[in-house]
């Protein structure tokens, strides 16, 4: 029998970034990229949070699948990713499995801090209920560990 433990080491699947986005001031809209600097244990280049190091929430990551998800659940077609006021979507990956483990997207090292929940603003962007449909699909926040160029198409790969 494996054990629990194996399982969780166990994750060959590699994602894929489908979409890019900083904010460049408080309360601004998001602005989509294609590529983007991570800048180590800081943020995204052109982002407006300017995480201290050692910061726990220096990059937000979503799963694209979750996105669709999130249109059913409000009743509408799959919003733009903007609005969901994260900086990377990520697909083909179960970003959960990421837990406690450290990845690298494009040329960055990125290392799991924590689930990113969802704020009141989720309200305005999807509407009534938008906040509780989001509950357990606001995706995860991440420390970088080594800064790198992150672009469109570019695989998210566990780093055992």
């Amino acid at each position: 029998m494996v054990s629990l433990n194996t399982l969780l080491e166990t994750l060959p699947q590699t994602g894929r970034v489908t979409w890019i986005g900083v904010r460049p001031a408080r309360r601004a809209a998001v602005q989509p990229l294609e590529q983007v600097q991570a800048l180590t244990d800081r943020h995204l280049e052109g982002d407006h949070y300017g995480a201290s190091p050692g910061s726990k929430r220096q990059v937000t990551l979503i799963q694209q699948e979750h996105v669709a998800a999130l249109g059913a659940l409000v009743g509408t077609t799959p919003p733009d990713p903007a609005l969901l006021r994260r900086n990377i979507a990520i697909a083909g990956l179960n970003l959960l499995a990421l837990k406690d483990k450290r990845f690298r997207v494009g040329e960055a090292l990125l290392e799991f801090t924590d689930l990113c929940v969802p704020c009141a603003r989720m309200e305005e962007a999807l509407g009534p209920g938008g906040y509780n449909a989001m509950r357990g699909h606001g995706g995860i926040t991440a420390r970088i560990l080594e800064g790198g160029l992150i672009r469109l198409g570019d695989s998210l790969r566990y780093e055992p």
